[in-house]
């Protein structure tokens, strides 16, 4: 698995049937530090993920491994939208900032 943002979608009209009905995304690779990367990966969505959402991705035969994409002719797949990052106790991401205390 990688760590990755989705960056934008792509549209195909044209394209073999297998691939109907699979939402396309264009993922961009992420550092650690959540920094984006030069390199680039055209995803097919299983989960319902949206555009600048953080992800985890599998390419190669674990692609195909999805419900959405087994047997499909998929390189790439969103398997999984990150809500925390960790590491070593520091918290590095959060996909909902905590809420402003109200007052009183």
């Amino acid at each position: 698995m990688k760590l990755g943002r989705i960056v934008g979608t792509v549209v195909s009209t044209q394209k073999d049937p297998k691939v109907d009905g699979l939402r396309l995304y264009l993922v961009q690779d992420l550092a650690l530090d959540l920094s984006g990367k030069d390199s680039f990966v055209v995803a097919a969505d299983a989960m319902g993920a949206g555009v600048g959402e953080v992800v985890l991705y599998a390419s190669g035969s674990s692609a195909r491994q999805t419900d959405a994409t087994n047997g499909r002719p998929v390189d790439a797949v969103v398997m999984a939208i990150v809500d925390t990052i960790d590491l070593q106790g520091e918290l590095l991401f959060n996909k909902v900032p905590p809420y402003p205390e109200t007052e009183g």
